[in-house]
């Protein structure tokens, strides 16, 4: 029996993880760091950062979720938001915390 083939989609993943690897690895400086770990989190504009996207994405399914539940009781919802929540307030906070660690006077940038 053969090993059943990757699909693009799991190739794509592992090479962009690779990459992600690849350019965190090495000589990366305090600056730079915290440069790229702004584009997750923006304190200001938490929308516009990736976690912002991720967390407004799973609002919208624990909506639509909300919407489709038989009885109406956020057994589906409820860990999307909760989920959605978490993501902004713990993995964005702990995020910009690094940040400002990493590179204090690049908050005024």
């Amino acid at each position: 029996m053969t090993a059943p083939t990757r699909t693009r989609l799991e190739r794509v993943r592992a090479s962009v993880g690779q990459q992600i690897e690849d350019e965190l690895t090495g000589g990366i400086g305090a600056q730079e760091l915290a440069e790229i770990l702004r584009e997750l989190h923006h304190e200001d504009h938490r929308q516009d950062g990736v976690f912002g996207s991720l967390a407004q994405l799973l609002t919208v399914a624990g909506q639509a979720a909300g919407r489709i539940e038989p009885d109406r009781d956020g057994e589906m919802s409820c860990p999307l938001h909760e989920a959605a929540a978490l993501i902004t307030e713990n993995a964005g906070l702990q995020t910009y915390y690094a940040t400002r660690a990493l590179d204090p006077q690049g908050e005024a940038a």
